[in-house]
């Protein structure tokens, strides 16, 4: 009986504490330039679901008010047919729930101020710490935009990568030393294409239980049992598709013959198809040695560019399949999706997978430089 009401009370207590618990945030805003009209918000509530409000203005005020589970970032913008992220009249930001005020100029979103939102004190602060870099790399980015040919811009384009490097390295140092922000799994989800399963582990395992259980954390800690499965030491995850030419092509049949690369590519990727006239003279090298190169294409939606992509490229004696990305009316559907099986967060990006059906080498996205392949091929056949 005793331990009965011990239960029952600690049952009413964790209850209480529960729904206690703050989630309804206000945002008293202040708008210059603009006395009446209205403004338009977006951002996910504490349900998950993705709310795109009209809110009026008046006499030059605003407010926002709604309910969050956890900090959660929102997009401002004048005019709500806006796409573009460096719109002058567009600007996102994170609140909180809370009481947090915000002052805003027409023509200017992206310089507002806020107080109340520690979230969105931790991003601005990343923000001006990089802000140098971008300054500099800011001649690139208008002559990218400018540029209206695929491949010229992804010339322009490839030039970035110091300039990001840089970023990237105050990024993951912001993340090491932030383990209770809910910023730092947001930050990661964008660090996921860039490195192996093991450091964004270590960076996991260093954060809260409360930013780990982040719809942020969540989703991070999905992704390194993704990465994981696509990295050296794994099993290759198998499938079985319809190839280019309309023949079953299943990954276990080559199980015990021969080594695999998986190359995951697009007709629209302009690195993965610079690379192309590599993997033939690769190809030609190691095939008699027992070495396939499957090609996994992007293409899902544009079959027909990718018919055209591997003509052109003369690349036809490989295996070829789709990745299995489908769209939806909502988005995508990514069941049966063989990127997503192996944690492919960008392209090219290459899986070396030995006879025994093991990966022994990731090359790009989340593993070794490109240029590694090489050497490990020499290791397999020529030593």
């Amino acid at each position: 009986m005793k331990k009965s009401i011990v239960f029952f009370a600690a049952l009413v207590l964790s209850t209480t504490i529960l729904l206690g618990q703050n989630t309804k945030f206000t945002l008293n805003g202040k708008i210059e330039g603009m006395t009446s009209g209205s403004l338009y918000f977006g951002h996910t509530d504490n349900n998950g679901q993705y709310l795109k409000k009209t809110i009026p203005v008046e006499n030059g005020k605003f407010k926002l008010e709604g309910n969050i589970s956890e900090p959660t970032q929102v997009l401002l913008c004048l005019d709500s047919t806006i796409q573009l992220m460096d719109d002058p009249n567009l600007a996102d930001f994170w609140i909180e729930a809370t009481t947090m005020h915000m002052e805003v100029t027409v023509g200017a979103f992206k310089e507002f101020k806020l107080t109340g939102s520690k979230t969105n004190d931790e991003e601005q602060e990343l923000r001006r710490l990089q802000a140098p870099i971008r300054k500099e790399m800011q001649p690139l980015l208008d002559a990218y935009r400018a540029e209206k040919d695929h491949e010229k811009a992804a010339v322009i384009r490839e030039q970035f990568e110091p300039y990001n490097d840089r970023m990237n390295r105050i990024t993951d140092e912001f993340i090491r030393t932030h383990p209770d922000s809910y910023l730092a799994p947001y930050l990661m989800r964008f660090r996921l294409m860039s490195l192996p399963a093991d450091e964004v582990e270590n960076a996991y395992n260093q954060w809260t239980e409360r930013v780990k259980n982040s719809s942020s954390g969540k989703e991070i800690a999905g992704e390194i049992v993704k990465l994981k499965k696509g990295s050296p030491g794994s099993v290759a995850t198998p499938f079985n598709r319809k190839d280019v030419n309309n023949e079953t092509f299943n990954l276990s049949e080559l199980k015990g013959k021969k080594y695999v690369l998986l190359d995951f590519w697009a007709s629209w990727c302009v690195p993965c198809r610079k690379g192309n006239p590599h993997l033939k003279t690769l190809y030609e090298k190691y095939a008699s040695m027992g070495f396939e190169i499957v090609c996994i294409a992007s293409d899902d939606d544009t079959p027909e560019k990718w018919k055209k992509a591997i003509e052109e490229d003369g690349i036809g004696h490989f295996r070829h399949i789709l990745s299995g990305l489908k769209s939806t009316a909502n988005g995508y559907d990514t069941t049966e999706d063989i990127g997503e099986w192996y944690g492919i967060h960008s392209l090219p990006t290459k899986i070396l997978i030995d006879k025994n059906g093991t990966i022994i080498g990731r090359y790009g996205g989340g593993g070794e430089p490109q240029e590694n392949l090489d050497q490990k091929l020499i290791e397999i056949f020529e030593k």
